[in-house]
């Protein structure tokens, strides 16, 4: 398992530094000026020069890319003009909009990405392995119609025009809820809880609908199976064989898709971080790419890419371990 682990890890740093290389090569090739946003508009062209000297913009890509690497593996300096300021590794460099660091600028919106899709994950394994197992004992009745119906309904949804609807029926009509402003957990622990309410309910029926879909076909295809027939024909109670064998065979899938879903919610949450004004990962790199700001856009890749990796390397391993069969190379 160990040699398994380190050579998922060393194809992690091949798909990075992939990464890495394609972000600078699109910003490279992209249209607009970094200096002349980061200036503003009223500076003069002498002015804009300088801040493309003080940014690094008129080295080469090649050069830009090498600092880059030097600062991710042992630091590096930067000027402001009037003193030096030192980023430590992991350095992701300094944002040309704020001067803030990278690394520090991550750090600070990690927590509210991590809050949304751990929400958002129990919500859909409750709700859509309950709903998968329940339709799959219920099969041909009108129960499994009915969540059938439920489950396409929530797959066809954009979670954007469901997110649109939650706020308008809860907050805007009902009032049950005030429309939600995000509040660190360190700061207000009840208040952090009732903001994130309706973007994990969002974010998590939209996903359950899969998992609902896949915790059913494995089920059938489990207690199609002819260990199972053994059982019924034994006198095994039908508690215990769905509890004890089929979900046995329909637990590994639904682990795996879990952890990786998880990875890519680091980035794949941005309609739902922005919808409901969520300061995560995924907004920040949207307003990254809108500013040119490629420092940003660069740290939050290469986060977002390091979870999805890492998140891939954690779903082989507990399927691994939920199924004996399997056998890890």
């Amino acid at each position: 398992m160990t040699r398994f682990v380190l050579k998922r890890l060393a194809g992690a740093v091949l798909v990075l530094l992939a990464l890495s290389v394609l972000v600078y090569a699109l910003f490279y090739l992209a249209p607009g000026d970094p200096a002349r946003l980061a200036c503003g508009e009223r500076c003069s062209p002498q002015q804009v020069a300088q801040v493309r000297e003080q940014l690094g913009l008129n080295q080469s890509v090649f050069a830009q890319y090498g600092q880059f690497l030097q600062g991710v593996l042992v630091g590096r300096d930067y000027s402001t003009g009037t003193s030096v300021l030192h980023c430590d590794a992991p350095c992701l460099g300094l944002s040309y909009q704020t001067d803030q660091q990278v690394t520090q600028l991550v750090l600070e919106r990690l927590p509210a990405t991590a809050s949304l899709a751990l929400g958002a994950m129990v919500i859909w394994l409750v709700v859509g392995v309950g709903t998968g197992l329940l339709s799959a004992l219920r099969r041909g009745g009108l129960t499994e119609r009915t969540l059938t119906v439920l489950t396409l309904a929530g797959t066809g949804t954009p979670v954007f025009i469901l997110g649109l609807l939650l706020l308008m029926a809860v907050c805007a009509y009902l009032q049950w809820l005030p429309f939600p402003t995000y509040v660190p957990l360190g700061e207000d622990p009840e208040q952090w809880a009732w903001n994130m309410l309706l973007p994990w309910i969002t974010l998590g029926f939209f996903e359950s609908a899969k998992y609902a879909r896949l915790t059913r076909s494995s089920t059938l295809e489990t207690l199609a199976e002819d260990h199972i027939r053994t059982f019924r024909a034994y006198g095994v109670g039908e508690r215990a064989v769905v509890g004890r064998h089929a979900l046995r065979g329909a637990v590994p899938p639904v682990i795996a898709l879990s952890a990786v879903d998880l990875g890519s919610m680091f980035g794949g949450a941005v309609l739902t971080e922005s919808l409901f004004g969520i300061p995560g990962l995924g907004k920040t790199l949207i307003d990254g790419v809108r500013e040119i700001d490629l420092p940003v856009v660069v740290g939050v890749v290469m986060v977002i890419g390091t979870a999805v990796v890492l998140a891939n390397v954690i779903a082989d391993l507990l399927y691994a371990a939920a199924d004996r069969r399997v056998v890890l190379t």
